[in-house]
Formats: C-alpha cells, sequence, structure tokens
C-alpha cells in the first residue's frame, strides 16, 4: 500500500510540476513596423480590421512571445545595396521592444552581430569590426552587447529572452567552426565571441533566458557535438534555440519517415537533446511553411506529402508541430517566422523603392499577400460555425493552444461573465471588468 501512495504521489507531482511549467509562443515580428508605414492592415478570421497587431496577436490568439532581430548598422555596405528587409537598428527596436512590453508579452531580442543577414552559410562580421584580432571581436561583441541593452533597459524595453546570435552552428563575425572534428574550426576564438556576449546579457539582464541558435535541428550527431563544445568551453546559456525549416531540415515525426531512407526527424532530434542535455531547455525560435508557392532552391526535402503547399497544408504544419511538440517536457517554446508578411506594403506608390517592404515574396506568412482596398485577408481552411472556432480553421489561433489559450468558452466561475483570456507580463490571466484573475479563478 505504502508503495502505491508514494507512486501516486510521485505522480501527482509530476502532474502538477508539468502543469506549471512556462511556455512560450509567438512570432518574429520584425517587419511588421515597416508594413504599418506601408500602409499595410490585416483583417482576422472573421474578416474584421485588426487595429493593432501585436494585441492582436496577444489577446485573440494567445501569443505571449515576440522576437524582434537587430543588425549593427543595417546598411548591407558589403552587397552595396540597402535590402528593405534588413532595417532594425537600434532604435527601430527599441520602440518595437517597447510595444511588446506594453502589450503584457515577453520581447526575445534576436543580434545578428552584422550589418546584414547571418545564417548557417554567411558567418560575416558588421564592417566596422572586419579585420580586428579574435580579442578585440570579442571586446567589440560585448561593449555593443552592452550598449544594446542599456538603451532597451532604460526605455522599458528590456528583453526577457536574448539570442547571442543567429544560426551560427558554423561561426560568428567572421570565426568559423564546423559541428565535427575539423582543424579549421577556430573554437578558441568562437568561444571566446559567445562567453563575450553570454556575460553582458548576464551583467545587463540578469533574469533573461540567453539563448543559442542553430539551423540543423534534426542532426542529433551535430547538435550533441556543437552544444557539448559550448558547454565544455565554459558558455553560459539557458536554452538550445532552432529553427525549423521541413523543406530545409525534414519531417516531425518518426511516423512521417517510417517508410523514407532518412529518418531523422524533428521529435527524435529533440528527444535526443532531452537525454543529452537535460538541464536545457528547447524553442523552436523559427519555424515556416508556404501556403502557394513550394521554394525553388535549395529545398532538401519535398515534404508535400505530409504537407501541401496550400493554406490547409500550412495549417496542418502548424497544427502537427503544436500537437507533436506540446507533450516533449523540454520544449520551451515555438516562434513562427515572418507571420505578418503582406506582399510589398499597401502605398500606393507600393510598386515603387520608396514603397517596397519586401524584394521578393516568401508565401510563409499568414496573410494573403495580394494588395487590396479590403486589406489582407487571413488564411483560413474554412468559417467559424456552431462546430468549428477560429482555431480549427486559421493556424494563428491554433498556436495558442501550446499555451493552453482558448479564445472562446472560458469557463471558470470566478470570472467568466464578460471575460476574456490575455497575457499580462507574459502570463496567462482573465480580465473581467478591469479586475484580472488567475486561471484558476484567484484574483490577482
Amino acid at each position: 500500500m505504502k508503495k502505491i501512495s508514494l507512486f501516486i504521489i510521485c505522480a501527482l507531482v509530476c502532474v502538477c510540476a508539468r502543469a506549471e511549467q512556462q511556455r512560450y509562443v509567438g512570432g518574429d515580428i520584425s517587419m511588421l513596423p515597416m508594413y504599418e508605414q506601408h500602409n499595410s492592415y490585416y483583417k482576422d478570421v472573421n474578416g474584421k480590421k485588426i487595429s493593432n497587431l501585436i494585441t492582436w496577436f496577444a489577446n485573440d490568439c494567445g501569443w505571449n512571445t515576440f522576437r524582434v532581430r537587430i543588425f549593427v548598422n543595417p546598411i548591407q555596405q558589403a552587397k552595396g545595396a540597402t535590402d528593405p528587409s534588413v532595417c532594425q537598428d537600434l532604435a527601430y527596436v527599441t520602440a518595437l521592444g517597447k510595444r511588446i512590453k506594453e502589450a503584457g508579452a515577453y520581447f526575445m531580442l534576436d543580434f545578428h552581430y552584422s550589418d546584414e543577414w547571418v545564417d548557417a552559410t554567411h558567418i560575416q562580421a558588421p564592417v566596422a569590426w572586419k579585420g580586428k584580432p579574435d580579442a578585440e571581436m570579442a571586446d567589440s561583441v560585448a561593449a555593443y552587447t552592452r550598449r544594446v541593452l542599456t538603451t532597451l533597459n532604460e526605455a522599458n524595453a528590456t528583453p526577457d529572452m536574448v539570442q547571442v546570435g543567429n544560426e551560427i552552428m558554423y561561426g560568428l563575425c567572421g570565426i568559423k567552426v564546423k559541428p565535427y572534428d575539423d582543424a579549421s574550426s577556430n573554437w578558441t576564438g568562437y568561444l571566446g565571441l559567445l562567453k563575450a556576449g553570454c556575460n553582458a546579457v548576464r551583467e545587463l539582464c540578469p533574469n533573461a533566458q540567453i539563448i543559442i541558435h542553430t539551423d540543423r535541428p534534426t542532426n542529433s550527431g551535430y547538435n550533441s557535438y556543437y552544444y557539448q563544445k559550448l558547454i565544455d568551453g565554459g558558455v553560459d546559456f539557458d536554452v538550445i534555440g532552432l529553427s525549423y525549416y521541413p523543406f530545409w531540415h525534414g519531417y516531425l515525426t518518426n511516423e512521417q519517415v517510417v517508410s523514407k531512407g532518412d529518418k531523422n526527424n524533428l521529435v527524435k532530434a529533440i528527444n535526443q537533446l532531452a537525454t543529452d542535455f537535460p538541464d536545457k531547455k528547447v524553442h523552436i525560435v523559427e519555424c515556416a511553411y508556404n501556403f502557394q508557392y513550394w521554394p525553388t532552391s535549395g529545398v532538401n526535402f519535398n515534404t508535400q506529402d505530409v504537407w501541401a503547399c496550400s493554406v490547409a497544408g500550412q495549417y496542418n504544419f502548424v497544427k502537427d508541430l503544436v500537437d507533436a511538440l506540446k507533450p516533449l517536457e523540454n520544449v520551451e517554446g515555438i516562434n513562427y517566422w515572418f507571420p505578418e508578411e503582406a506582399g510589398n506594403g499597401d502605398d500606393t506608390n507600393w510598386n515603387t523603392s520608396s514603397g517596397t517592404v519586401i524584394t521578393s515574396w516568401l508565401n510563409r506568412g499568414f496573410w494573403n499577400e495580394n494588395k487590396t482596398t479590403a486589406g489582407h485577408t487571413i488564411n483560413k481552411t474554412g468559417s467559424v460555425s456552431s462546430t468549428k472556432t477560429a482555431a480549427d480553421v486559421c493556424a494563428p489561433y491554433y498556436m495558442g493552444k501550446f499555451v493552453d489559450f482558448v479564445p472562446q468558452g472560458i469557463t471558470n466561475p470566478s470570472a467568466n461573465e464578460g471575460a476574456v483570456k490575455r497575457f499580462r507580463n507574459g502570463q496567462l490571466v482573465i480580465e473581467r471588468n478591469g479586475v484580472f484573475y488567475s486561471p484558476d479563478g484567484k484574483k490577482l
């Protein structure tokens, strides 16, 4: 009997701990101010104009986290031309960060430590830092990180999560490494950069989670080698951040690859991360899926056999991702990349350089990209009805299920009449007549 009672107690403890686990869901909205500047607006699942996309994501969809990238001097001088998507300087990010915090959401800051895009194949330093020795480069990383975070702190836009680098498995600021034994890797210089950035975050934002972001999410061998190198090298971080794009990285579950030659998949790799790094949480800091045109270059996996390249396919991808990752205890967050994509912007001169928000459509966002006088229609697989909620037909609403957010049907007896679910300081609360309650009915 004692053994049975102990088992029951342990089970209850596990359930309670799981129920209290903090979860984050949201998206990278780095281009939203540009769309607003160019007079774009969005419609919800019922065709109603959305006045503020940040508060709509939070209060209607249950998103509690928003990610914003930052460049040192976003001019893309190395390419000789300005990319309109590379516009996030400190002033831009400060203003957007304040809006995120004022909406009661978590703010994730993504340092690129460059003047232009950084990813697995682009690891260039900012123009002003190029050619510096490793130690001086680390000093520049530290000084810049401190300057940015000091400005954000003073503006009441303190980030809650900080990425020290963007997709940096193969290097940072021109210092190259490889996620396997290779004589060309400069791990000493590379680790110096990461420690400089992470230490600056700890100094200026001691409550922020530090994320190290890579882009080989389904390759367990690379992940294990890389993150162990960081741990052995004394890099102080909290979260393993992953990009996951199926057309580049493969399938989601074991069931989807049972008949395929490549058995790697995201769930299998994340379970391996739980084994290898039990004290590290995992956050999908980027994910997306095309709804109109399938990528024509650089595609490694044709996952259309699971998710069609369509509005329905995009919805099913999001649904499957949330459903597959929610049970995994080491997965802490999901962020969708560029959900606000809406074509070129809706100025009357939208087809000129002054009216262009992006140079080419990626068709991975949640709204139709075509410019119309009525705004941009949200992608949906049907209409809300007596049997279908917004989450049943529209991907951004479904994402809220990752944090147990339900737009309709609040049933708590202490706060149900005229109540709405929303986020305050990133936490799910129920608001009724200006009074806030916890989900279990306690007045806050």
